[in-house]
Order: C-alpha cells, then structure tokens, then sequence
C-alpha cells in the first residue's frame, strides 16, 4: 500500500517496544528452519485465522512442500510471502534487504477516490491547507469539507481549533478520509475528540495472549473522552473506501459509536488488529496482528472491513462529479 513506509517505520518501533511478543535470534539460513519458525509464530500468536477463514494447517503443508536445501534467497522469499498473503492482512509483511511482501487490499476493488475531481470541481483554487488537513467550504459556502489523507502524527490542538471554527455555521461537515493508509494512532484520538460532548465507548479490544488459536486476553473498553478546544457536533459525514485502512478504518469503527456521524461510501480496507512480530533466523524481519479490536456487542468482524451506512461508487468515466461527495451533500441537506 501507499503508506508501506510509514507502516514499517511504526513496525521496527513497535519492535523495538514490544519484546514479549520476540524472540531470541537462532540465527540460522537453513530455509526449512526459517519456514518453520515463520509458520509457528504466525500459528501462535496470528489474531484473525477464525474471522479470515484460513486452515493454517493446510497453508504449511501446502507451502513446505515448496521448500528444497538449495532453494534460493529470493525463491525462499517469495514462498514465506505468498504464505503470508494468504492471510488477506495488509498488516502482514516479510521485509529482507532486497524486497517487501505486501497484500494490498485496494488491488481487491475499484477505485473510489481521484481528489483531484475534488480539487476541480468542488473546492476554490487556494483551499485551505492546515497541518496535516486540505480544506474550505463547499456547496456556496453552506458544508464544510476537510480532507485528511494520512495519520501523520502532526495533528494538533491549533490546525484543529481554526479548521473546526472556520466552518461552525455551516448546515454540516465531509470529513473525507479515503485512501487514507492509516499511521498514529494518536490522531485517531484527537480528531474523534472533537466530534462528541461526553466520553464515549468506541469499542473494545482484546489480544493474543496464548499459543492457541482462540487464546485472548479479556476484552478492554476503548473510551474517547471529549476536547476542551473547538468542537464540532453538528450532523458530519465521513467518507470511507477499501484503501482507509489501519488508523483510518479505526476511525471508521469508533465513529460509529456518534450518533451525529453517517458514514458514506465504501467499506474500509480493515486493518484493525495491531501489527507486531520480529526476526527470522536468517535475519528477515516480519510482522502480523496479534490483536483485535472488537464492536461494542464485541464481535471483530470489522477486520474485514468497516461498512458504511449509505454505500456509493465513484463513476470513473465521468470526472466531472464525485457521486460519494454528491450524496454527502444531499444528506446534510436534508
């Protein structure tokens, strides 16, 4: 996905963070010795076999067959990849020196997001750009329209305060978060903040805690408590495709738990489970989710992706229209 980089930055910390979950170097190039390990890992303390429907039994017997003693670097990658591929987990990576493994979730569906139809057609030349945030008023100045693409970790207290005031009178907000790849967490938190006046149950969340396959800990509520600064609580749309993944398709999760929020256009890309992992023998680094965040009935299907309320496609010949855009602005019309 777009944000590889910005993912693994967060893995090699979340790595350096996390040492329950690693374990001690066997330093080994022997290639079954590193399939093996690989599996087993994975078989342990992977958070989502069940919702994902893999049989990760038949994966290595289908897989280790592949595996001969002189099999070389970049076939031996390729197969512990396509292993890992068939978790469908954009949070799943094999990192060497000389390549990436990745799924990629938004190569599953049609595109739904060109912001440059956005910038043409609906927003002023010179839209506002504050911190992280693209944004100006839409519809002869009646809607408010902010786009964040990334979790930077560069949200903060004033590009909030002055976005979120500059639109207090209109009859609602977009709040478009397509394709965005996910990053801190942190900016999940501080943008839901803005949007509800009492501390709010977003969801819960559980992790890996044992080598069997439904071993988890007790599952933990997840509050988001309101902000002292500028809020907006008037009706607020947000828009969502397959690439929101990871810290966007948190933020679609928790949303739903405000009552003011409908969320418009495609299902997110998931990614909710937290990444972690660590090295192989032969000195490959990988990752996979070893938790879950769970709905306030506390069922982890949105995994698989978060569904929107009113779901909407983008007609690719015409772009001259975003049709999600169009139907957010007919809802808070309305």
């Amino acid at each position: 996905m777009k944000k590889i980089t910005l993912l693994l930055c967060s893995f090699i910390l979340l790595i350096a963070c996390e040492s329950y979950f690693l374990e001690p170097d066997l330093a080994s190039t022997d290639p079954m010795t590193n399939f093996e390990y690989l599996w087993n890992e994975c078989n342990e303390k992977y958070s989502y076999f069940e919702l994902k429907g893999v049989d990760w039994d038949e994966v290595k017997v289908r897989y280790s067959a592949q595996i001969s003693e002189d099999i070389s670097e970049d076939s031996l990658f390729n197969i512990l990849a396509k292993m890992l591929i068939e978790l469908k987990d954009d949070h799943t990576n094999l990192v060497s020196n000389f390549n990436v493994s990745r799924f990629d979730i938004t190569r599953e569906t049609s595109d739904n997001f060109d912001f440059r139809i956005v910038e043409d057609n609906y927003l002023p030349r010179n839209y506002y750009r504050s911190g992280p945030f693209a944004h100006d008023f839409i519809d002869d100045g009646t809607i408010g329209y902010i786009r964040f693409p990334e979790f930077t970790g560069t949200v903060d207290t004033k590009n909030l305060d002055f976005a979120l005031d500059r639109y207090k009178d209109t009859r609602g907000l977009v709040l478009d978060i397509r394709e965005n790849g996910g990053g801190a967490v942190t900016d999940v938190f501080s943008l839901i903040s803005r949007f509800i006046s009492e501390k709010t149950l977003t969801n819960y969340s559980r992790i890996k805690s044992g080598p069997g396959r439904n071993d988890f800990s007790s599952a933990e509520p997840v509050y988001v408590s309101p902000n002292d600064g500028v809020r907006y609580e008037k009706k607020v749309v947000l828009l969502t495709d397959r690439g929101t993944y990871s810290a966007g398709s948190f933020t679609s999760l928790a949303m739903k738990a405000i009552p003011s929020i409908i969320q418009i256009g495609d299902t997110t890309g998931g990614g909710l489970g937290l990444p972690n992992g660590g090295q192989l023998p032969n000195g490959w680094i990988y990752r996979f989710s070893i938790s879950q965040a769970l709905t306030l009935d506390l069922k982890p299907d949105y995994e698989n992706g978060v569904p929107p309320d009113i779901a909407v496609a983008l007609n690719r010949t015409d772009i001259t229209r975003d049709e999600i855009l169009d139907r957010a602005i007919e809802e808070l019309k309305k």
